[in-house]
């Protein structure tokens, strides 16, 4: 049986949204992307600076709202691509406890690039601001998420046909 749920793994800059757009497209599937969710909802209300609590509490908020979505698209036989960040172990695990609990499962596709092709490709997206752009991301935001990332061991996204994905965008 195919993953009712992909979860889109990889540190800031690894191509995430790209993906997660291509693959909804070749499968039919539907993309939820937690920069767009949170640029749309909160960004013009955020303080300034940006408070860590403040946006985890609202990450939290459009999480369980993504996933009442995800579990009507399965009850419809529709694919979920969660594009959410999957920055630690501890979150993955989360997304893939609440799969089981609904009967569904989840696959992990990691997208595995090295540090500084990231640093350049944030940079290329800050600098054009494009169809991925959702917000300026400087070197502190970068190091900062950098320093937090967990990358999935093979166990993790091997399993239920999950994906490693390398930073030439082959399989």
């Amino acid at each position: 049986m195919a993953a009712e749920i992909i979860l889109i793994v990889g540190s800031t800059g690894a191509g995430k949204t790209t993906y997660a757009r291509r693959l909804a497209e070749e499968l039919g599937g539907v993309r939820f992307s937690i920069d767009e969710w949170m640029t749309t909802l909160f960004w013009a209300d955020s303080p300034q600076p940006i408070e860590f609590a403040w946006t985890m509490e609202r990450i939290a908020r459009c999480e369980a709202q993504i996933f009442a979505m995800v579990r009507q698209l399965a009850a419809r036989g529709v694919l979920a691509l969660l594009d959410l960040g999957f920055t630690t172990k501890e979150h993955r695990d989360k997304f893939r406890a609440l799969a089981a609990e609904a009967g569904l499962s989840a696959a992990v596709h990691f997208i595995d690039v090295p540090a500084d092709e990231r640093w350049y490709r944030v940079n290329r997206r800050n600098r054009e601001r494009g169809e991925t752009y959702a917000m300026q991301v400087d070197r502190q935001m970068f190091d900062f998420m950098d320093a937090m990332w967990e990358p999935p061991l093979e166990a993790e996204w091997s399993a239920d046909g999950g994906l490693r994905i390398n930073g030439s965008g082959s399989a």
